[in-house]
């Protein structure tokens, strides 16, 4: 049976099988004893992607009363919920974002606690996952970016749409009508600066 710490793109935690190319966290929320989910989704600001192996480190998943892992399709699929890189474990790809952040948005490479803060405010509408209107027609936004219509969700590259699926991305051949965006907006600009998200291997050939 599955553990509920698959990462959806509009940031719902659900049980399945396929796990993704990264982990990740929001803090502990999850009961150790019976390895499941408690009701709150996040306990810190510092919502974060990892790398699933680091310096042969292996954690029993859900296992003890530490952070719990989060699993995500790729880092598209982890902007999309509103987690941004770590800078432990991914510190080259942390700080390329830091500096592709403060390209987009101005001033000197902001701290952890700053971006944080500002993505806290673009991810939720209070419990929920934030949908933002699209800041312009959908083939003209960063490739990585993620928008919706109703529980559809599609991955933007390189002018062309592809649907969200566990196991990886279907072309889409059509983009239905309605759209918001998914990705918050701070990340969007930050791609638009030059942060390339890592994708998932169903685009390789694409």
């Amino acid at each position: 049976m599955p553990l509920q710490n698959r990462v959806l793109p509009d940031g719902e935690i659900v049980a399945i099988p396929e796990r993704g190319l990264f982990t990740g966290n929001r803090g502990i929320i999850h009961d150790p004893e019976r390895r499941a989910l408690l009701p709150r989704r996040w306990t810190s600001r510092r919502w974060i992607v990892c790398l699933c192996a680091f310096k042969g480190v292996r954690r029993p998943v859900m296992g003890r009363q530490s952070w719990t892992e989060l699993f995500f399709l790729d880092e598209a699929t982890a902007f999309s919920a509103g987690h941004r890189p770590c800078f432990y474990c991914r510190r080259p790809e942390a700080r390329a974002f830091q500096a592709a952040w403060a390209l987009a948005h101005g001033g000197p490479p902001p701290g952890a606690d700053a971006m944080d803060l500002a993505l806290h405010a673009e991810r939720l509408d209070g419990r929920a996952k934030r949908r933002h209107p699209l800041p312009g027609p959908p083939a003209g936004l960063p490739d990585g970016t993620m928008v919706a219509a109703g529980d559809a969700a599609f991955l933007l590259r390189g002018g062309r749409a592809w649907r969200w699926a566990a196991a990886g991305y279907q072309p889409a051949s059509t983009l239905p009508g309605g759209l918001v965006l998914l990705t918050p907006p701070s990340i969007v600009r930050t791609m638009a600066a030059g942060y390339r998200p890592v994708l998932h291997p169903s685009l390789a050939d694409a």
